[in-house]
């Protein structure tokens, strides 16, 4: 299993996603003899998990789950928080803009819970590299271990350190850079360096327009181009089934009245399928501004 790579059967050692329901999901370490409890019964490593195949049903003593092959989609909403984190609306956009493909090398600050950067490796697999920089040692240190975990520790490299004062601690080999920092307009300098001399892209995810505003005018100083600010809101509309009264329009003037008696009446109501906004939608997350670096 890899976060990276698709396998057929759970084996010792991987990380699975248990499924509960739509809105819940856990994260397992499978270990031979071990068992894990949901709300829905005991799940015994060795003879449910061990040797299955992801998407299997796991009958418990209360209903059952499923079992999954884990993606960064589903690490998204399953991960323990650590911090703040990016979900699937903004890594999307984040990962189409910044024009990442296998093989990209990019460089991100900071790691956090490391929801971006699984997505990021995914994305740039099997040749690509991510180099990531986390100011909190233990934070870093634990990212660093869930890489090694998830089977992916070979295409990323984690730094302690300020991005801010000791950059990405590369220069040069970047694609795209990502900064999610509280002061970006400090270390875009440091996103300059990294990159390579045939340009790039660059993105800053903050929550305020101040600080919007503060990293436009670093990046235009620094000799950026094409600047974009983006806020990504999601709006996921509901499909029902509805009926809808028919219209009568009269008698047809285009018949005699014997021919109209005789036709028989339409239905009153007819039934369709439409889609509705729901009441309450999520509101703001961030701004997305992005921004190229020009061939030097």
């Amino acid at each position: 299993m890899s976060f990276a790579e698709y396998a057929d059967c759970i084996r010792e050692g991987d990380v699975a996603i248990v499924y509960l329901s739509h809105d819940s999901m856990m994260p397992v370490k499978v270990q031979r003899g071990a068992q894990t409890q949901t709300r829905y019964g005991v799940i015994r490593h060795s003879q449910d998990l061990i040797g299955h195949k992801y998407g299997s049903k796991v009958s418990c003593s209360k209903g059952w789950v499923y079992v999954l092959h884990p993606t960064p989609e589903l690490w998204t909403v399953s991960l323990p928080h650590r911090t703040q984190i990016l979900y699937t609306t903004d890594i999307s956009m984040i990962t189409m803009m910044l024009e990442l493909k296998p093989g990209s090398v990019v460089c991100e600050s900071g790691t956090g819970s490391g929801s971006l950067s699984h997505a990021i490796i995914r994305t740039i697999a099997p040749s690509g590299h991510l180099h990531t920089v986390e100011f909190h040692a233990k934070r870093a240190e634990k990212v660093e271990e869930e890489f090694v975990e998830h089977r992916v520790g070979h295409l990323v490299t984690v730094r302690n350190q300020d991005v801010c004062k000791e950059g990405f601690g590369v220069s040069g080999v970047a694609d795209a850079a990502f900064l999610d920092i509280p002061s970006p307009w400090d270390a875009v300098v440091h996103a300059k360096t990294a990159l390579k001399r045939q340009g790039g892209r660059v993105c800053s995810f903050s929550p305020c327009i101040e600080q919007v505003q503060r990293t436009c005018a670093a990046l235009t100083d620094h000799g950026f181009t094409e600047l974009c600010t983006i806020e990504v809101l999601l709006q996921v509309h509901d499909v029902r089934t509805v009926s809808l009264p028919l219209p009568d329009f009269g008698p047809d003037s285009d018949t005699n009245e014997e021919q109209n008696q005789n036709q028989s009446s339409p239905a009153s109501t007819t039934t369709i399928k439409t889609t509705t906004t729901p009441r309450e939608i999520p509101g703001h997350t961030g701004f997305l501004t992005f921004a190229t670096k020009p061939r030097t």
